[in-house]
């Protein structure tokens, strides 16, 4: 009994019709979870600090246009006359105190940082998948254990009444395999009910319903052969590490882009202009000039001053929270490395737990039928069995589960890494894309 449900985590529970593997889930989920799709939206929009920040480098254009009629003089003498000019504006900076570069790299360094951040939100997500997956099985396999385990009790509730009619058994021995059939039922109605939500969840992640999933889940090659070498992995691996070093880069630089603004600013202004009816004597008259402006700021009113510090105050958090993130990210390998390996233990216990209970259940079973066991030792022991059988389906999930989660911990649960079959998203190609556009309101998608 149960040999379904515990096929089920083993490769065993395969339909004949189409059947979803692990890796396709997961391909699903990082092409259509909106969650990850949200982060690469949010990413985008980061890249445009980049050609905002070089702004700086070019020059400003604009043109006026005027008209209007002018009245001039005093009683007898009074004049009018038609005005109207245009005029076309250039203004390029040559100098701003270093702001423009750096304000440069440190738009660069938030993008290198929302990258990482991505990255994060992409393992999250295939993590995510990975769980909803096993637990869809998991709660199938479940499902399983419970429609033979009630199928079981309704068997000893038949031959109970049996017995009891032919004077062989009590009503007590009726009473007590129908209540263990009763539980049984509500048991398998909680499992359904389990299996509906593991359902939505798996809806929820991928996209789509699920259907024909198969166990077969390889995720022990990805898992690091030793605790030492998965907390170095993690060292250079993890992207939540290498976002805060960036972070830490983006406020370096900060300090130095407002430290710029308490230099001289230089530019190079020139606009030429056409007016009409300036005079009574002059028609048009055209000019046409180009000045060097040197701006030197000496006191601002001490705002310059308190944003330099209060950037200074950043970048030291910006530094510890690097130290809270390395600390982070090594409790959570260890965590998950304990997690795995108690996993892959408690498969080897369960195991042994449902052959020797099998075992006893049959010894118990044949010892009923010769008077030497009741009904309720067969109950008893049919209990036992079910809970050993869950215990292994459940330990067979956490070790699938946990090997995802130790591989996501390193930071190395990536579609690249996973080999998943579905195109890579490359964020590169946006931020070529707009980094030294000059113009232009659509998007490189066309929107």
């Amino acid at each position: 009994m149960g040999g379904v449900a515990i096929s089920a985590l083993t490769g065993g529970f395969v339909s004949e019709a189409r059947a979803d593997t692990i890796r396709q889930s997961l391909a699903l989920a990082y092409a259509n979870n909106p969650t990850l799709n949200a982060a690469r939206a949010q990413l985008r929009g980061v890249d445009e600090n980049v050609p905002q920040a070089l702004t700086g480098w070019r020059p400003t254009v604009s043109a006026s246009a005027s008209a209007g009629r002018i009245r001039s003089g005093l009683d007898n003498f009074v004049d009018y006359r038609n005005n109207a000019s245009i005029s076309l504006t250039i203004s390029q900076a040559l100098f701003r105190g270093f702001r423009t570069i750096n304000s440069t790299r440190q738009a660069e360094a938030v993008v290198r940082a929302q990258r990482e951040s991505l990255s994060s939100t992409e393992q999250d997500t295939l993590l995510d998948a990975a769980t909803a997956y096993v637990d869809v099985i998991q709660d199938t396999a479940l499902v399983s254990l419970q429609r033979s385990d009630l199928a079981f009790l309704q068997e000893q509730v038949r031959a109970a009444r049996d017995r009891f009619d032919v004077g062989e058994g009590t009503r007590t021995d009726v009473s007590q395999a129908e209540a263990r059939a009763a539980e049984a039922r509500a048991s398998l109605n909680t499992a359904l009910a389990n299996l509906n939500t593991s359902r939505a969840v798996y809806r929820q992640v991928i996209g789509i319903e699920a259907q024909n999933l198969t166990a077969d889940t390889t995720i022990s090659r990805y898992t690091p052969k030793s605790l030492e070498q998965a907390l170095r992995d993690s060292e250079s691996s993890q992207p939540l590490i290498r976002q805060a070093q960036h972070q830490v880069d983006a406020a370096v630089f900060n300090i130095k882009a407002i430290e710029g603004e308490l230099l001289p600013t230089v530019t190079l202004d020139g606009s030429v202009s056409r007016s009409w009816g300036t005079s009574s004597s002059v028609d048009i008259s055209d000019n046409a000039q180009i000045f060097g402006n040197v701006s030197i700021p000496i006191y601002q009113g001490g705002g310059v001053s308190s944003r330099v510090r209060q950037a200074k105050e950043e970048l030291g958090q910006t530094r510890l929270q690097l130290d809270v993130t390395r600390d982070q990210v090594r409790a959570n390998v260890i965590s998950a490395w304990g997690n795995y390996q108690a996993a892959e233990a408690s498969i080897v216990a369960a195991q042994a737990a449902v052959e020797a209970q099998k075992l006893a259940l049959e010894g118990v079973i044949e010892e009923q039928r010769v008077g030497q066991r009741t009904t309720l030792d067969v109950l008893d022991a049919q209990r036992e069995l079910v809970n050993q059988q869950s215990n292994l389906v459940t330990a067979q999930r956490n070790r699938i589960v946990g090997g995802y989660q130790l591989v996501a911990a390193v930071g190395k649960l990536d579609a690249a890494s996973l080999g998943l079959r579905v195109t890579i998203y490359n964020p590169k190609q946006h931020y070529d894309a707009v980094r030294d556009q000059w113009f232009g309101l659509r998007t490189p998608d066309g929107r």
